[in-house]
């Protein structure tokens, strides 16, 4: 078969449509826009703005609703807001989706090439190993051993073996053995077409974290109420039922000023700008969970193969009586395509050393026709081909050296010699096969033909990620079916520690509670069946661990869906480890895995600091208005209408919530924290805000409505009306909520430069000074505008507030870096 031309597929992808289902209609923009207003939050001000519009009409329409225009701007900017994070998650989503994707090694213009399995069209040859979901509906050929399972289709739990022309339907999974598949139908026209696209989907419900933050979120919104509907009453109270609309009006206001309505979103960006970094590095996230999960990770169970390594598989030599007999062989019991490399890393290095050696393949493979095989299982630990030659059946085996040679028949001495090569070329970190034959279809009584020495050197990188790992407080633990001898001297030169290696044949020995023992100290496991995989997550998360577990095989996929975070490999890996995994690695690399974890800590470090930020700030003007307030009515403090002085307009609460809770928190989620890899792993189930956090915004947002109420307090004393005094609070809480973005970012790890950031704050200010100096929106403020100097009092104070937060941040951060360190 030499598959279809690139132009005949071309022609038929535009007639018969992409191997996938056709994408729902994307919801109507108007639609998108209305469902922003979907919270009980908004209802809120959605009530507010009703009933202030309704009281404003019925005292005849005179002058402007002020409130309800500053409601109504509130409104737009959140759900414009919401709206843009929405469509950015989705986007970065639909990105991942297309990175994340099945591919196929198809046969086009007689080579097989690497394509995206939507790409598939009827004539395609798609070439089927074991662990892969059958991409299109489609006739198989050449089948070796194949095994579906077609569970997925007709529930019966039991694989079936396929022969030559049986059908085959999409979403199934080859269990077994190899085949090539000839595409029938594609897309919706294929039988399991919706389902196989179902299985590619990216999980889009909510992270355990965001579920955490609207828990938080609606604890603080019940507080937060409880105390805006007793200062309703109160303000009742203290100015009668004649003001009871507009006491209203002020404590619904002060409840969406203090209420972090925007938080999901800001969640939602966080995550995925931290997700579009990943896939930057080659790390795609398919499930948004993992992304808090890679943040509290405490070991990397890892393979070594192609992750620690770079999968080579260069053959140094085989040490052979006979050359030419071995090369025969491992050119025979093989399934890489010579001409693309298609196939196991391991196999297309046999073939390469094979040419080298002046063995052509094709010829050889012609004269000698199959005649039956065993594909490689880790079962059994080695592969056989049965092949004809000169008129005789012939079997040909390569395999782990201690299973093939203990299959041969070999003298004592011979045997001895044998293992011992196998031993000491393991010690020098080669990774060895035994290469045997037989006369019939046997698979004892062999005749050892040689060892065949791989060399697949630590990848260049891999070293320093390790060291880092070790110093986040991460363990590294390698899990490989290679020699102990081997995985031991890699282990040493990529810089895990340890002396002592557990092989399968030892977990197999041990009970439940001597092998947590041994899991203590033990950090490298050879000769590792898959299925003991699991074994070894199971025991690691009993004993406390979070666990990302790395896998590409099929029979790694209970390991790999049992851990905290299991990890594919997308090169190498099989669609059933992919489809299971939560982060799918592009370039199969170890040091990716590191980065990923670093990432995840940075966005768990950015969403505290803007919970820092934003609980300061609010918490200050709770406290700015409950007290002033208090202070207000001790005092018998009224206006010249008689009504109560209060330190900020409905207004004037609102304006400070729109324009500094949403650009400057959304600034936060583009900062990088270096740091965040010094730090021990954060345990899985500790609080959003921590300790030293809560701490932080206590004092802060205590110490700026102490500032605030001292302006009040101060200025009425140099001659300065009461209006041009609350219009000075005002400013200051506005100014000064913007400069503390930049304590709260400030923990024992100091962050990179953020000019997202700078560019919030500066803007920021400069709206502010804007709204006082334009009548128009200075009035819809409450008369905010000021006379030069007492602007010098506010940059005073707000640069004042400051200063004394870093000063509070680097004492309340003081001993945990100290700890941390």
């Amino acid at each position: 078969m030499s598959g279809l031309s690139t132009a005949d597929a071309v022609e038929r992808l535009g007639q018969f449509g992409p191997n996938a289902l056709p994408e729902q209609a994307p919801e109507p923009l108007w639609q998108r826009f209305l469902r922003q207003f979907n919270s009980p939050l908004i209802f809120i001000l959605l009530f507010a703005l009703t009933f202030d519009l309704g009281l404003w009409a019925y005292e005849g329409g005179h002058g402007w609703p002020i409130e309800a225009a500053a409601i109504g701007l509130i409104l737009l900017f959140n759900a414009a807001l919401g709206l843009y994070q929405e469509q950015r998650s989705e986007a970065a989503l639909a990105r991942l989706k297309v990175l994340a994707g099945a591919q196929a090694w198809v046969l086009r213009d007689g080579e097989f090439v690497r394509l995206p399995t939507q790409d598939l069209v009827p004539g395609d040859c798609v070439r089927l190993e074991s662990g892969d979901r059958v991409p299109a509906d489609g006739v198989l050929r050449d089948p070796r051993g194949a095994m579906l399972d077609e569970s997925i289709l007709t529930g019966e739990s039991v694989p079936v073996d396929k022969g030559q022309d049986d059908e085959a339907f999409s979403g199934t999974l080859l269990v077994r053995g190899k085949t090539l598949l000839e595409v029938t139908r594609t897309g919706p026209l294929s039988a399991m077409g919706r389902l196989a696209t179902m299985l590619g989907d990216i999980e889009l419900s909510k992270t355990p974290l965001e579920r955490r933050v609207d828990v938080l979120g609606r604890r603080i919104a019940r507080w937060v109420l409880t105390l805006t509907a007793l200062l309703g009453v109160a303000g009742v109270i203290a100015e009668g039922l004649s003001r009871a609309p507009q006491m209203i009006i002020f404590a619904v206001a002060l409840a969406v000023a203090a209420v972090p309505e925007g938080l999901p979103a800001v969640l939602t960006v966080a995550l995925a700008l931290g997700v579009e970094r990943m896939a930057r590095h080659r790390a795609v996230v398919r499930r948004l969970s993992a992304v808090e999960a890679l943040g509290s990770v405490t070991v990397i169970a890892t393979d070594k193969t192609g992750t620690l390594t770079e999968n080579r598989m260069d053959v140094r030599s085989i040490d052979a009586p006979d050359l030419g007999r071995a090369l025969v062989a491992v050119a025979l019991a093989n399934d890489a395509d010579p001409s693309t490399g298609a196939g196991d890393p391991l196999d297309a290095g046999l073939l390469r050393y094979a040419c080298a050696h002046g063995i052509d393949v094709a010829r050889l493979r012609q004269e000698h026709p199959v005649i039956s095989e065993r594909p490689f299982d880790s079962a059994w630990k080695f592969a056989r081909v049965t092949v004809r030659e000169d008129g005789h059946r012939v079997s040909f085996l390569k395999g782990a050296p201690e299973v093939v040679v203990a299959r041969c028949d070999l003298s004592v001495e011979d045997r001895e010699s044998w293992t011992g090569k196998a031993e000491a070329y393991a010690e020098e970190g080669f990774r060895v096969l035994a290469i045997a034959s037989a006369p019939g279809e046997a698979e004892e009584h062999l005749s050892l033909l040689g060892l065949a020495l791989f060399w697949d050197p630590p990848r260049p990188e891999v070293p320093k990620a390790v060291r880092t790992a070790l110093d986040a407080g991460i363990r590294v633990v390698m899990i490989t079916g290679d020699h102990p001898v081997t995985a031991l001297a890699i282990a040493h030169q990529i810089g895990i520690p340890g002396v002592r290696v557990l092989t399968g044949e030892d977990l197999a020995e041990y009970e439940r509670h001597t092998l947590h023992d041994a899991l203590t100290e033990v950090n490298v496991f050879a000769r590792v069946r898959p299925e003991q995989k699991l074994l070894l997550v199971e025991s690691l998360q009993a004993l406390g661990q979070i666990v990302a577990m790395t896998g590409d095989g099929v029979n790694d996929a209970p390991a790999l869906k049992r851990s905290d975070v299991g990890v594919a490999m997308g090169q190498r890996g099989s669609d059933v480890s992919r489809e299971v995994a939560d982060l799918v690695l592009l370039d199969d690399n170890f040091a990716t895995v590191v980065s990923a974890v670093e990432e995840g800590r940075g966005i768990y470090e950015n969403i505290q600091k803007f919970l820092r930020f934003l609980f300061s700030t609010n918490l200050s003007e709770v406290l700015l208005v409950a007290g002033g307030a208090v202070v207000a009515f001790s005092i018998d403090l009224r206006d010249a209408a008689g009504h109560l002085v209060l330190p900020l307009t409905a207004a004037q609460i609102l304006w400070i919530n729109l324009l500094t809770d949403g650009l400057p928190a959304l600034a936060l989620a583009f900062d990088r924290t270096p740091g965040v890899m010094q730090q021990k792993p954060r345990p899985a189930g500790s609080p959003l805000l921590d300790q030293p956090s809560v701490r932080f915004v206590v004092a802060v947002g205590s110490m700026k409505a102490v500032l605030a109420l001292a302006v009040l307090g101060i200025l009425p004393t140099f001659g300065y009306s009461l209006e041009v005094t609350r219009a000075a609070a005002f400013h200051f809480m506005a100014i000064g909520q913007l400069f503390l973005t930049y304590p709260s970012r400030h923990t024992w790890m100091r962050p990179l430069s953020n000019p997202y950031l700078h560019a919030a704050v500066v803007g920021g200010v400069g709206i502010q000074i804007a709204a006082a100096s334009i009548p128009f929106v200075s009035n819809l403020l409450g008369s905010a505008a000021l006379p030069v100097e007492v602007w010098a009092v506010v940059f005073a104070a707000a640069f004042g507030s400051w200063a004394l937060s870093e000063l509070i941040s680097r004492l309340v951060w003081r001993q945990v870096g100290q700890r941390e360190a």
